[in-house]
């Protein structure tokens, strides 16, 4: 295992030893239910506390405006269903782009069965919004906006103060959410500033455990729960709170965002390094960056002619060299990129894509191991 190439830090990172460790101390010596009104209870309702409050530093906003979840998934789920049915009685219109993860656009579509009319708004060709295509779909009867701040195929950083000024102008009513699963301890995030009503963000993007994430709700903001039952989480998630994750979550939090330039410097480095050496091999036209000159630098998405994506992507597996396709919650179904296919990219692009996601984990001397890779396997691999 020590000699493996990750390279898929869009999909899960690899948990940092110091989260580790804290998350064995609370299983072991934290252990009640922070419901119980015991001293045990009370101890994990103080970890709770004190995890609400590292999270909600990170983003610049009220611990009282933190609610934690299962992950991005359950984030993105209860944002849409919670705000588009809390505010169904005045309108029952809800726009996002054909660009977003699938469980935002999976959300979309089933409010669709619901009465909800669901706006999927196109790209230009980096993937990122057509902001003036966007705003001309904005109603009266729009009550939710939703878009992702950090592709997490392209890594397309969407122009988010520019767009929600459009918004708020056309409808000051809409309520505003965002995806920032892939941006949250990559680039800085004042959520006070940005002026979002709900952001949800996930522990394993970040070196924290899988199974936990958050939904920031603006005080004031028109959300019902999903999840019924107990009434944890300010009566907005019922269910016992994963204690021991949460806090992982807020350590991994606390330590990626010390170090959040340091990391982006570095990824970007491995970003250069990858690209130079296959300029210098491949040429002008010997494969293609289907990321846009701006995105976040921790995700390059590229292309070869002629070259299948899953072909590439066994190659460099069998040299211990870890990449992806695109998004981990739809790769396995074996279709072209929802995402690149938005930004109108020839099939041949499509198909051949590959994403390639570093984090500060990585190393230099990794980049250049792949790409002597791809000069070997490329060639051997192209069809004609």
């Amino acid at each position: 295992m020590a000699d493996i190439i990750y390279f898929d830090n869009s999909a899960t990172t690899k948990v940092y030893p110091e989260v580790m460790n804290e998350m064995n101390r609370i299983y072991s010596s934290v252990f009640g239910n922070p419901s119980s009104l015991h001293r045990l209870g009370n101890e994990a309702e103080k970890i709770l506390t004190e995890s609400r409050e590292i999270i909600a530093e990170t983003l610049r906003v009220s611990p009282n405006e933190i609610f934690f979840t299962s992950g991005g998934t359950e984030s993105n789920n209860w944002a849409i269903k919670g705000i588009a049915r809390a505010n169904k009685k005045r309108g029952k219109h809800i726009i996002t782009s054909a660009a977003e993860h699938p469980s935002v656009l999976e959300c979309f579509n089933y409010l669709i069965s619901e009465g909800f009319s669901a706006e999927i708004s196109g790209t230009d060709q980096s993937g990122l919004l057509d902001i003036e295509s966007f705003i001309e779909k904005i109603n009266d009867d729009t009550v939710l906006a939703s878009f992702i701040l950090v592709n997490n195929e392209t890594g397309a950083i969407q122009k988010a103060e520019e767009l929600i000024a459009a918004i708020r102008a056309k409808n000051k009513k809409t309520a505003i959410h965002i995806d920032a699963v892939q941006a949250y301890g990559k680039i800085p995030l004042n959520l006070k500033k940005l002026d979002a009503d709900i952001v949800s963000i996930s522990a394993h993007k970040i070196h924290g455990p899988k199974g936990c994430g958050a939904l920031y709700i603006k005080e004031n903001t028109r959300i019902i729960p999903i999840l019924h039952g107990g009434g944890q989480e300010n009566k907005y998630r019922s269910g016992t709170e994963n204690v021991p994750a949460i806090w992982g979550f807020a350590t991994a939090a606390k330590i990626i965002h010390e170090n959040i330039e340091i990391n982006r410097n570095k990824v970007k480095r491995l970003k250069s390094i990858v690209i130079s050496e296959l300029d210098k091999y491949f040429g002008s036209g010997g494969y293609f960056v289907n990321s846009p000159e701006d995105s976040y630098e921790g995700i390059l998405n590229i292309s070869f002619p002629n070259v299948k994506a899953q072909v590439l992507m066994q190659h460099l597996e069998a040299e211990s060299i870890i990449v992806s396709t695109g998004s981990a919650c739809s790769s396995r179904k074996n279709v072209q990129s929802h995402v690149l296919t938005a930004m109108n990219l020839p099939r041949e692009r499509t198909e051949g894509a590959i994403r390639i996601s570093f984090s500060g984990m990585n190393t230099e001397d990794e980049a250049l191991r792949f790409t002597e890779a791809l000069k070997s396997i490329v060639p051997k691999i192209r069809y004609r």
